[in-house]
């Protein structure tokens, strides 16, 4: 209660200061009444002193009590920095700017030196930005778990294709020749995993570190754990995409949904599930295979088996032949988002 009349009080000053020396400057004829131009200045500035006073202090106190909490000790002194810059640059004006008349030269070198100020804090927070974004992408270049990191062609895994495990059978096959980074926080949210009270989730984490282990040991590939990480993102897939864009490199996945957000951000990326789409046997309409059937389909008289790649075969009529391995002819071929589908009918 008292900070708020204090405030309104001080403001007041300030302001009906203010409004007498913009008064001073009006016209003689400028008045109501028995009231001149500098008193009447002077009741509107304070009033807008008092209405605004708890505003123009607390508010501004607060929002910048929250920022000096959050900022970090190199942000803190770049934005010192800026600041005595922009302080720099206002005092070498000041001296022309107070030769101007009245008003004017003794408003404008206060205004210019806030302005600047706050310009030189600003500037150099975003420099800061830019450098903190630069430096995340120094640590891809540092050592790998084989050597040395060169300057090369690299992929970043998540989280979904490590779990997967067929990135290290295909690193074996020597297709894939690219330096794999792993981020840091990709091996803090695998741990996590591994350590879920759900049985099927923790099972899925320690096979994506078991994987990652055997990547490490035995791919033909050098492997990076990166330290980059990115303050105040909290999700992984945004950092994936923030890190791939920063070292310029794809992302090797597994998820659909993270497929479509990097996708749209400009982010190159090498889906697993495509590839292993991509690599299946051609099958035309009119060749022979052998099938087993081993369950119903959906139609009446239909059976369903698969490929050995797990490719789908939907059997006309293969209902009859339930648990057999039969001989199919291929009637056509359909590619959806989810993989290859088959149809045939008994021969």
């Amino acid at each position: 209660m008292f900070g708020d009349l204090a405030s309104r009080i001080i403001f007041m000053v300030i302001f009906g200061f203010v409004g007498l020396l913009m008064g001073s400057n009006l016209p003689q004829s400028w008045t109501i009444g028995y009231v001149s131009g500098p008193i009447m200045g002077a009741l509107v500035g304070g009033a807008v002193g008092i209405a605004t006073g708890p505003y123009l202090l607390f508010l501004p106190a607060h929002w910048l009590r929250s920022q000096i909490s959050q900022a970090s000790p190199q942000a803190m002194l770049w934005a010192a920095a800026g600041l005595l810059i922009g302080l720099f640059a206002a005092a070498l004006l000041a001296l022309p700017l107070s030769l101007l008349p009245d008003l004017y030269g003794k408003v404008l070198p206060a205004v210019f030196s806030l302005l600047l100020g706050l310009l030189g804090v600003l500037m150099a927070t975003i420099v800061h930005q830019e450098m903190s974004h630069i430096g995340t992408a120094l640590p891809s270049l540092g050592t790998t778990s084989r050597g040395t990191l060169q300057n090369g062609r690299r992929v970043v895994l998540d989280t979904s294709a490590i779990i997967d495990g067929r990135i290290a059978d295909i690193s074996q096959t020597g297709f894939l020749r690219e330096t794999l980074v792993v981020p840091r926080f990709v091996l803090d949210e695998l741990r996590h995993i591994a350590d879920s009270p759900d049985a099927m989730r923790r099972n899925r984490g320690r096979r994506g570190l078991d994987i990652l282990n055997k990547l490490q040991k035995e791919s033909n590939v050098p492997v990076h754990i990166s330290d980059a990480d990115f303050e105040g993102t909290p999700e992984v897939d945004a950092k994936l995409v923030m890190l791939a864009k920063s070292l310029r490199c794809p992302i090797v996945t597994g998820d659909f949904n993270l497929n479509r957000v990097a996708e749209l951000q400009g982010v190159s990326v090498l889906n697993v599930n495509e590839l292993a789409n991509a690599v299946k046997p051609v099958v035309l309409p009119g060749e022979e295979l052998s099938v087993r059937i081993i369950q119903e389909g959906k139609e009446a008289g239909q059976g369903v088996g698969f490929l050995d790649d797990g490719t789908m075969i939907v059997v006309e009529g293969g209902r009859r032949h339930l648990n057999n391995l039969i001989t199919v002819m291929v009637t056509r071929v359909l590619q959806t988002a989810a993989g290859r589908m088959i149809f045939a009918y008994p021969k």
